[in-house]
């Protein structure tokens, strides 16, 4: 995706991480701008994510409830999880972490959209996609880090659950509000 050719790309001298911590790093670039001058740039890198709206045969949601240390509380939302080495496409990427997470199994995936949620401070990338006919099939499989609670709702209730400030979480608005938009 990179434009070198751009008269607005910036042209990167050095690239480092600065700090490394499991889940992302935080890079430092040395920077020459347009016009010439240089400068630096520190931004967070991560992986690439899948985020999963997940409807039960019912036409439930399914919603996770999980402790957020950021900003000390629980926070709800759509199941999210970090892009494998392994994983053979980000379908599995999405499947994986419905189950991981939530242990529901879909009957069906598809693309939703792609997103870069920050990319003026962040490499973020999250791809969104949609489950239908989940079914509660197994445990979950949490990372050693994760402290999770799936539950369902319909979605009609988690639309108004972001419209009165009761979902704070900007990966699921988005995801909610844009199926809501364009479906799919």
């Amino acid at each position: 995706m990179a434009d070198e050719d751009d008269p607005l790309a910036w042209e990167t001298l050095e690239s480092d991480v600065a700090y490394a911590c499991p889940g992302f790093d935080i890079r430092h670039e040395d920077v020459r701008l347009p016009d010439g001058t240089k400068t630096d740039f520190d931004y967070l890198s991560e992986s690439e994510s899948v985020v999963v709206l997940p409807f039960t045969e019912d036409g439930d949601v399914v919603v996770i409830e999980e402790w957020r240390q950021a900003v000390s509380r629980v926070s709800r939302g759509l199941p999210v999880g970090g892009v494998e080495p392994e994983d053979d496409d980000l379908e599995a990427s999405a499947r994986r972490e419905l189950t991981e997470e939530t242990g529901y199994e879909a009957a069906r995936v598809s693309h939703l959209t792609t997103v870069e949620p920050a990319n003026g401070i962040a490499d973020s990338v999250l791809h969104y996609f949609v489950a239908h006919g989940c079914v509660p099939t197994g445990k979950q499989e949490l990372d050693h880090n994760e402290s999770i609670r799936p539950t369902t709702t319909t979605f009609d209730a988690l639309k108004e659950e972001i419209e009165t400030d009761g979902v704070y979480d900007g990966r699921t608005a988005l995801g909610v509000l844009y199926y809501e938009a364009f479906g799919n």
